[in-house]
Order: structure tokens, then sequence, then C-alpha cells
């Protein structure tokens, strides 16, 4: 029987992705693991693998195609000696290729309608595709193994998947039902995704300048999001500032020390430093003792509980072409500078080429915005939900400073912290502010 390929769940909150690229043509031949497709999300563009062998019937969505919901039918692979012809038979007419959303939305209502997709038998497992559960996670599952799943009454999150990146398949659900896995619980509805704040009408705005005086951009997913998760912070976050100014010159004697004494390493370029510290690594550093030194901070809200966090996951916002992403850096307090600056420059990189894993910029537990090499002297950002901190990093600027009862001339960055009420407290912000000066001040400490 067909196969039927449908748009993955590339991440827990993914409601619907960009066909961007097929890597294969109707008429190949693939087999388990191969890469078929290429899938943007609003910050990462993902690779899709078949998790069967067989003949590509069929390619039901175009490639460019934008908007198209999670388990839609893109796809159809006939089974070893099947006939080819009568697989792609079954796929039902194929959206038109993208121009306007609207007929992406068309394509994908048809192609998510029981008549338009091939049934499913134990010998041809579909493409994983995640269950939602009781506590809003999802499940990565094959439809069959979700309707083996519901007739033995098994709960999905108790099954651990074997199949490609986690997935359960039949052989987990047969081997759990053998062993007896915990009940499934009653379904739990799923919230709604918040929505952004309306403005004036789109006409009302344009009716303000004169025509032929502007062109329109329009907005990409990643614009979309970034306006939903900032709108849905300031709408939600009773937010407060704190600021303090922090002397860098013992940070940048020691780092001119550090960056001088390191290996050297071969290259096609030839002999390189293994590494070299910028300032930003000791403030990810400092930022992530801090938060171990004062454990309270390092909290995430929800309705019922704060979530007190074990590791301080340190975001590192990067400005990557029209939008920004912040990949995280985890278990940063226990990592060495030289880790932490290898990390970053890998993570930025693979940023602004929109490779990143979901799990490589979801989550955190606080976050890092540097506009200092851009003269900013100081700034205020947007707590980046579900995180309950973020500090804003101004230039480093030479000025008068009192030592030991003398003034003299220092280098003092200004570093502003932004911090969630309902978490964090005025004087445990302050407490946590406070940490973070010492260490940017006294850096040694950082290496020990």
């Amino acid at each position: 029987m067909p196969i039927n390929i449908t748009m993955p769940a590339l991440s827990p909150t993914m409601e619907e992705g960009n066909l961007s690229k097929w890597l294969v043509k109707e008429g190949d031949k693939v087999k388990s693991g191969d890469v078929i497709a290429e899938i943007e999300t609003d910050k990462a563009t993902m690779e899709v693998e078949a998790i069967d062998e067989g003949t590509i019937a069929k390619l039901v969505v175009p490639a460019g195609t934008e908007a198209v919901k999670v388990n839609a039918l893109i796809a159809i692979i006939a089974e070893e000696g099947e006939d080819v012809a009568a697989a792609a038979a079954g796929a039902g007419s194929a959206p038109k290729a993208e121009a306007p959303k609207a007929e992406a939305a068309k394509a994908e209502t048809a192609s998510e309608a029981p008549k338009a997709v091939a049934p499913v038998t134990d010998a041809a497992p579909a493409p994983s595709t995640p269950a939602p559960v009781a506590d809003g996670k999802r499940v990565f599952s094959s439809p069959l193994a979700r309707r083996l799943a519901k007739e033995a009454g098994l709960d999905l999150s108790a099954v651990t998947g074997t199949g490609p990146h986690g997935r359960v398949v039949k052989a987990d659900i047969e081997k759990a039902s053998a062993g007896g896995a915990k009940a499934a619980p009653a379904a739990a509805q799923a919230a709604p995704a918040p929505a952004a704040a309306k403005g004036p009408s789109d006409d009302n705005v344009l009716k303000l300048f004169a025509e032929g005086s502007y062109e329109l951009l329009p907005h990409d997913g990643m614009r979309k999001t970034i306006a939903s998760r900032l709108t849905e912070s300031s709408q939600t976050v009773p937010a407060y500032t704190v600021s303090m100014e922090c002397e860098l010159d013992a940070m940048l004697k020691l780092r001119g020390e550090i960056n001088a004494s390191a290996p050297v390493k071969k290259t096609e370029k030839g002999e390189v430093p293994a590494f070299k510290l910028s300032v930003n690594d000791f403030i990810i550093k400092a930022l992530a003792l801090a938060l171990r030194d004062v454990p309270m901070a390092n909290a995430s809200w929800t309705s019922t509980a704060r979530v007190l966090h074990k590791h301080s996951d340190v975001g590192v916002a990067v400005s990557i072409p029209d939008g920004l992403i912040t990949p995280i850096v985890r278990n940063a307090e226990a990592k060495a500078l030289s880790v932490i600056s290898s990390e970053v420059k890998d993570l930025a990189k693979r940023a602004r080429d929109k490779k990143l894993k979901p799990e490589e910029y979801q989550g955190g537990t606080t976050s890092v915005s540097n506009l200092g090499m851009f003269g900013v002297s100081s700034f205020t950002s947007i707590v980046n939900l579900p995180q309950a901190s973020i500090v804003s990093i101004g230039a480093g600027v030479e000025k008068p400073v009192v030592r030991g009862g003398k003034i003299e001339v220092g280098t003092v960055m200004t570093a502003t912290f932004a911090f969630d009420h309902r978490v964090i407290d005025g004087a445990l912000g302050a407490e946590l502010a406070s940490a973070f000066k010492r260490y940017i001040e006294n850096p040694m400490s950082m290496l020990v």
C-alpha cells in the first residue's frame, strides 16, 4: 500500500512550515534515512528523512510552497513492487505552486481530508508525526503507532521511541503492550497560541503616505514570530529594570593575557590561535555563574509554580538578515571560557545560515543582548519568554572612576537587567545584578 509523507512537526510549537526544496523527484528510489526535502520554519531550515524504502510516486506539495500545515500530505511513496502510477493516483489533486498563500491553505485543507489520504497498513508505516499529550508536550510517532497505542489503551508519552530521532514506531508499541505500559490519559485541550495585538488597519496606515513613496516588504515567518512573541511578552510580563555600572579594566587585561597565551593550531590558512576570547564570552560566563550563586533568580513562571532551573542556559542574541535569534549555551556555568567562545561562534554561524535545530534556540533560562560594538551606551531589552531575565550590555567607555580615594580613568560598561516581576522581585534582581558585577570586576574568579 502507498506510504504517506506528511509535513512533520520539527518542534513542539511548530504549526506550519515552508516546503523550501525537494531533494528527490518522482520516480526516485529512496531508503530509510535518505534526506528527501528541506523544510523552513520561522528560524531554521531542517531536513526531512524517509523512514521506509520505496519509490517516490508523487510529490503532492510543490517546492517553494509556504505555510503548509503540520500533518498535511506532501508526498506519496510506493512500496517495493507496488504500481507507482496507482499509488500516485491515490494522492488526490496537488496544490498549485505557492504564489498567493490562499492557494496553499486550500491545498493543505484538501490534503488533510480523510478521502485524500491513502490508507496505511502494518507493513508500511507512515512517517512519524507528533501527537499531543495531556501535559501539552508532543510525542513524535507514526500514525500506525498512534492507532495501535489507542487500540491498546497505551499512553504514548510512557513509550520509549526507537525510531529515527526517538520516534515511536510499531515495534515500540508491541513491546510496551507486552510489558504493560501506562494507560493513556484523557486528551487535554491545547491552549490557543497568543495572537499579536492589533494596531491601526493596513489601509489606514497606507493612507498616511503618498502613493508611490514607499514599497511593501511582506512579513516572512521569522518577522511574524518575532512580532507575536515580543507582543506577548510586553502584554503579559510585568517587567522592571535594574542598571549596574561595571569596571572592565581587570577583565580586559586578563582577556589580553589569555588570548596571547592561547595555543596555536594548524589550518589551511596557516597557524592560528586555538581560541580568541571576546568580552561577550566573559559576560556569558559571569551571568551563568551569577545565576548559579542566586538560584532563586534562575527561574521561569507558570500559572501554578515557579520553575527553578538546575543549570544556567544562557541565550545569546544574534542578529541575522532581517531578524533576530537567540541560540543557547547550555550549562554555561560549568564550561570553560574557551568552550563558551567556540560554541558561540559555531551557534552564531549556523544561526545566520538558518541551520540551527529547534532545541538549540528554544528554552533557556536567561539571555544576553550586546549592542556595545555599535557604540550604544545603554538600552533595555524585552524579556524573552519563558525566561524571566535578560541583560542588555552597552559599550565600554573611558570615564573618571574613584579608586582608593583617587580619581583615575577607567573603562566602564553599563549592564541593564530586565526582570519578570512575577518571578524575580526587586531585591532578588539587585542581588543577581550585584553578583554579575562582582564576576566582571574580578574575572579571575571565573577561572577557578
